[in-house]
């Protein structure tokens, strides 16, 4: 049984290494004081996905579909970039529960 949990642990803890090398390239003194450039790149993006989610999307063809998708994924990331912070995914959050468990 312990070796099934243990097996467990590594794989979820080798699926989650990829993302912990990304919050890694953080440079921000202070996440929470964003500069002018960075306000503005910020409301340029939050203009720009509302103006995607107002737009009539039921004529597009597949790959404009697909396109809106990828802009809005990296969209996405540039502005989680901008405004820092720690996030936890659920599976670090079931490793973390795991561990516990057997430390305790």
């Amino acid at each position: 049984m312990k070796k099934l949990i243990y097996t467990l642990v590594l794989f979820f803890s080798l699926g989650l290494s990829a993302n912990t090398v990304s919050a890694a390239d953080k440079k921000a003194k202070n996440p929470s004081e964003l500069s002018a450039e960075q306000r503005a790149q910020l409301k340029k993006i939050t203009d720009r996905v509302e103006e995607i989610r107002s737009m009539d999307k039921s004529n597009l063809s597949k790959e404009d579909r697909k396109a809106l998708r990828k802009e809005l994924k990296e969209m996405k990331n540039q502005a989680r970039a901008m405004s820092g912070g720690v996030y936890l995914s659920v599976g670090a959050i079931i490793i973390i529960i795991l561990l516990l468990i057997l430390i305790l």
